[in-house]
């Protein structure tokens, strides 16, 4: 019983009460009259038509940040009887919806300039309500999905990172076999081996020298390192971090280069893309989904020898926080001949802020590491592709 159908029972039995204390028979309908709306709106309630079935209808196709979505709702029950008048849906992070339904059980609704991000429809509930407002019955209904809105990307013919000294005096160097080995296994050492080879966690376990057998592996050519730290994000940064890293990602993958992309969160979570095919859509999916998220430190990612990134023969990482150990990751892969870059984005200025001078910065790049600093209202195509003089600094 909603409160409105409360507050008519109340005051029904207030008349009937002060009808028979004073004797005033015109009041008895007017009571009897209250009690009969509460009682026929408990039936209406009771007797109206159970929802079985709802279904909900997205539009095709691929929904990107800022995109109108229309939502199609329709339920299906007994059509002899009233149909339910609203239903509610939980929706992610957009949290609680209530539409009204039609009399033929169809509704729709819009979800305006929705962001990037995965819209999960958690929960759905049908309410029948008299007409008077006095009672309601809620239905939970079983109607899971989710809604995926992808980063508006910009699609870049050339990289800021292979200009300059990253770029090798201006040329890519496509003949770089993406491999390297792995351990396979151990076996017992055999008279003139290099003793280089043994295995001495395995040598000290059997009491026999053992040696490291090993195997040639594939290699990611390019490894796209997005930092999901949430202390570095203000304002819409971290939205330009995954545009950033989704725009690599893709440059790369137009190309046909084998590539990784690594998001430095607790669950360290990785999708190779070996073409702009059905990798790509993986990829894609990742990085709509992505939120800030607590974390290793991301110099511990790039540490791990085992990890996607320190496997990758190049290295391209999108952050807004550059602490002294990363620059000094970054200096010695710079220096040890891999090809290194960063996007960093200067998170300061989604918030008002101005400007923040980065002094390391310049040891980056004297290292051989490109390097570029997004800020608010930039033009991501423009600062991520290189410019018509580093062009010819690199042909030149």
């Amino acid at each position: 019983m909603t409160p409105r159908g409360r507050l008519a029972l109340a005051l029904g039995c207030a008349t009937y009460l002060a009808a028979w204390a004073f004797g005033s028979k015109p009041l008895y309908p007017v009571a009897l009259g209250l009690f009969a709306a509460v009682l026929l709106s408990r039936l209406w309630t009771r007797l109206a038509g159970r929802p079985t079935e709802l279904r909900r209808r997205l539009p095709g196709g691929d929904r990107f940040s800022g995109d109108d979505v229309h939502v199609r709702l329709e339920l299906a029950w007994d059509k002899r009887l009233p149909a339910p008048t609203v239903v509610r849906e939980q929706i992610g992070k957009l949290g609680v919806r209530e539409t009204p339904v039609h009399t033929h059980g169809a509704t729709s609704y819009v979800l305006e300039g929705l962001g990037r991000g995965r819209y999960a429809f958690e929960e759905a509930t049908a309410v029948i309500e008299d007409p008077f407002g006095f009672d309601r019955v809620e239905l939970e209904l079983s109607a899971p999905g989710a809604l995926l809105v992808y980063p508006r990307l910009v699609v870049l013919e050339r990289l800021f990172s292979e200009t300059g000294a990253s770029a090798r005096d201006g040329r890519r160097l496509l003949l770089r076999r993406p491999s390297g080995f792995d351990l396979h296994s151990v076996r017992e050492y055999q008279q003139g081996e290099s003793l280089r080879m043994v295995h001495w966690r395995s040598t000290a376990k059997r009491g026999q020298l053992m040696v490291k057998e090993l195997e040639d592996s594939p290699r990611d050519e390019v490894a796209v390192v997005l930092d999901a730290d949430p202390d570095a994000v203000v304002g819409q940064s971290f939205e330009v971090q995954v545009r950033a890293a989704g725009s690599i990602l893709l440059a790369h993958a137009r190309r046909g280069r084998r590539a990784v992309l690594v998001v430095n969160s607790l669950q360290r979570e990785q999708q190779r893309v070996h073409s702009a095919d059905g990798d790509w859509r993986h990829a894609l999916d990742l990085l709509a989904a992505v939120e800030p998220a607590e974390g290793p430190p991301l110099t511990a990612l790039l540490g791990d020898e085992a990890g996607a990134a320190a496997r990758a023969l190049e290295l391209a990482v999108v952050t807004a926080s550059l602490s002294p150990g990363l620059v000094e990751r970054l200096v010695d892969g710079s220096l040890s001949h891999r090809n290194v870059s960063l996007v960093l984005v200067d998170a300061a200025t989604f918030g008002g802020g101005e400007p923040r001078r980065f002094a390391d910065l310049l040891r980056l790049q004297a290292a051989g590491a490109a390097v570029v600093v997004v800020r608010r209202d930039d033009d991501l195509a423009a600062v991520l592709a290189p410019s018509a003089n580093d062009r010819e600094a690199a042909h030149g």
